[in-house]
């Protein structure tokens, strides 16, 4: 009796995963089984990553702005708390982008909320 190879439909579905599997070492990427755990796992990291990827910049903007205001004289919290009391409406990554690229405009801003 011959061996049940399965349809398209199966086919496709395997193919699918081993596609996503490319570029994995071994087995990871060659067996199904072993490429579906693997694939399964990735994706959850990504789902992951993609949201603590935002908190990593949040700190990043947030450590750059810091060093700005303290190079002019003034802390995070103070900084941020004028921008507030001045209506200054600039997020953090527009901040962090002004300080790390123009300090001479981050200086203006800071003199902007005194």
């Amino acid at each position: 009796m011959p061996r049940v190879r399965r349809g398209f439909k199966a086919r496709r579905r395997r193919n699918r995963v081993l596609k996503h599997a490319k570029g994995y070492y071994g087995a990871r990427r060659k067996a199904f089984h072993v490429a579906i755990e693997q694939v399964h796992n990735a994706w959850q990291d990504a789902y992951k990553h993609r949201r603590t990827r935002k908190r990593e910049y949040r700190r990043l903007w947030i450590s750059r702005i810091n060093a700005a205001a303290r190079s002019n004289g003034i802390n995070y919290s103070q900084f941020i708390s004028g921008l507030k009391r001045s209506n200054i409406a600039l997020d953090r990554k527009v901040l962090a982008e002004i300080a790390y690229s123009d300090p001479g405009g981050f200086k203006a801003v800071v003199e902007a909320i005194d």
